[in-house]
């Protein structure tokens, strides 16, 4: 027998939502699955997006095999740029997951820089010891696979994201039949999808919207505004469809909405009916009640096309009273806010809102419920078991929901977070070391893209507090403060409130000045820092708040 192991090594997506990112580890080899990124939260001041911190797959990159990834959703694939860009690897991917990936590639110059492959369900690759079989599943996205990685200890299934769909619209049902065999064959752990373990029975169908847009198609009078995630082709079909049907004619409003739909267009998921499509700057021209718009930005962010439609700010469309608005997705945790005041402004305009749950539905969730988590569970039957993708409550549930497998094969479940790997053995399965993980921030804005902690805790100070800037003006030779010390302040305390306490932190600057010594005064280091004490120790005695203080020297 041999000590061989082979290591789990969750980079991101376990214990919480998006960055999906695992590793695969087997003596000196290693593939990455998938590499996805998250939006910030309101904590994480400025910050566009933020990924992985993938120091381990630098330190390790000489034994990195390939990242294969098992769709193109940006949980998923948003934080390639940033790993490639450290890391050389090849990267295998279906057709349209791969040209997503194109595209946020080409945005950061690098597409010429690396090895994209295409695969398909049922093709079979070898990565050094892994052989990799991808095996078709359905979900909101078009080409999701789930992978069946073959090592020398045993098969490992990574589900990625799913859901059971018995009538997918594009009629490619999911492949249980292969996992079933892999199951009646042996499977040494299974690593499944936990986002939808709290919901009972069974996620709807795609096709269950269907319902609801004829309602809203039957009755409308005007324009329909439909507003999607871009990578939802199943919904756009649909969509396209019925707009037929009815005789209406369908545009497509925003930037990743256009690119999307011609990546899927041109890879024959997306048929388009003759005649449907017309141009974005002909939607104005048209009868009112024979056009449907098709907008991205479903989450009311501030430059997406809905938000700027919900304005009145947008070159090729204006609401008029008795448009419907259709928000055909969720919302996402951390954007109610922003969509209800992008839902606020379409309704001042007279437009009838649809959104949120009702039945029929006009959005369906794209991964399983605790019912098809089960059946995953029943199919596949692991020796081991790790839940992955959400929040560790949820995790925590979706290991309850194994237990009654133990009595078929099911030797232990582990409920794991971000950097805490797994080792296996001939000897069994155990928690091993941790490795280094956790969030780097990217500001796209910024000439350096990263943006260290001290960054956003400055900029979370100054939303808190605000600053104060006292401005001293000393004469470099003499050592004589020329005046008054100045005080600018932010954020902190309006300038009528505040006059009796701005008055008294000049008379704060002015004795820290005249108490230090000449050659205190001519070096501007030790007076900036003498006079944040002091000033800092007033402030916070007479307001208790703590504002970012700069003092400023200028020397005369």
């Amino acid at each position: 027998m041999t000590d061989k192991k082979l290591q789990v090594i969750p980079l991101g997506g376990l214990g919480e939502f998006g960055m999906n990112c695992m590793v695969l580890r087997y003596e000196d080899d290693i593939i990455v699955l998938d590499a996805g990124m998250m939006f910030p939260d309101a904590e994480l001041m400025g910050v566009d997006i933020v990924t992985p911190d993938f120091t381990y797959l630098e330190e390790n990159k000489q034994f990195v095999r390939g990242l294969v990834l098992t769709h193109g959703h940006e949980d998923h694939i948003g934080g390639i740029p940033f790993l490639l860009s450290e890391v050389s690897m090849p990267v295998y991917g279906t057709a349209f997951t791969l040209a997503l990936v194109e595209r946020r590639l080409d945005e950061h110059d690098m597409l010429d820089k690396v090895q994209l492959n295409r695969v398909k369900p049922g093709q079979v690759i070898e990565l050094g010891p892994f052989k990799i079989e991808f095996i078709h599943v359905t979900h909101s996205i078009v080409s999701a696979v789930c992978l069946a990685i073959t090592t020398p200890l045993g098969v490992v299934i990574h589900t990625g994201d799913f859901k059971v769909d018995p009538t997918p619209t594009d009629n490619i049902l999911f492949d249980l039949h292969t996992l079933a065999g892999y199951g009646k064959r042996g499977v040494l752990l299974l690593l499944s999808d936990s986002t939808n373990v709290d919901r009972p029975g069974y996620t709807s169908s795609e096709r269950a919207v269907m319902p609801r847009f004829e309602e809203i198609f039957n009755r409308a009078e005007h324009r329909i505004i439909v507003s999607c995630f871009s990578s939802s082709i199943h919904r756009l079909q649909q969509i396209l469809d019925i707009s037929a049907d009815m005789g209406r004619k369908v545009a497509f409003l925003g930037r990743s909405m256009l690119t999307t739909t011609e990546i899927a267009h041109n890879l024959g998921l997306l048929q388009v009916p003759d005649n449907t499509l017309i141009r974005p700057q002909d939607i104005m021209s048209m009868p009112r009640g024979k056009v449907v718009v098709v907008v991205s930005g479903t989450q009311g962010e501030p430059m997406s096309a809905m938000s700027r439609i919900a304005v009145d700010n947008h070159k090729n469309l204006s609401l008029d009273n008795g448009d419907i608005v259709v928000l055909s997705s969720r919302m996402i945790p951390g954007n109610e806010k922003s969509i209800g005041r992008m839902l606020n402004h379409v309704a001042r305009r007279g437009c009838e809102v649809v959104a949120g749950s009702m039945n029929p539905p006009v959005h369906v969730s794209g991964h399983g419920s605790s019912e098809e988590l089960k059946l995953m569970l029943n199919l596949i039957r692991p020796r081991y078991f790790v839940p992955i993708h959400g929040e560790y409550w949820q995790m925590s549930k979706h290991a309850k929901l194994a237990s009654h497998l133990k009595t078929l094969g099911l030797e232990e479940t582990f409920i794991m977070e971000s950097g805490q790997t797994l080792e296996i053995d001939h000897h069994g399965a155990r928690k091993g070391g941790k490795v280094p993980v956790g969030r780097v921030c990217i500001d796209s804005g910024s000439i350096d893209e990263v943006v260290e902690d001290i960054v956003i805790r400055d900029r979370r100070h100054l939303s808190e507090d605000g600053f104060v800037i006292p401005i001293v003006s000393i004469d470099k030779d003499t050592g004589r403060a020329d005046g008054l010390p100045e005080i600018v302040s932010r954020g902190f305390i309006s300038l009528d409130e505040g006059s009796e306490l701005i008055a008294a932190a000049r008379k704060v600057v002015a004795r820290t000045i005249e108490t230090s010594s000449r050659e205190e005064r001519t070096d501007p280091g030790v007076m900036q820092e003498k006079i944040r004490t002091d000033l800092k120790r007033f402030i916070h005695k007479e307001t208790s708040r703590r504002p970012l203080i700069m003092p400023v020297i200028l020397e005369a």
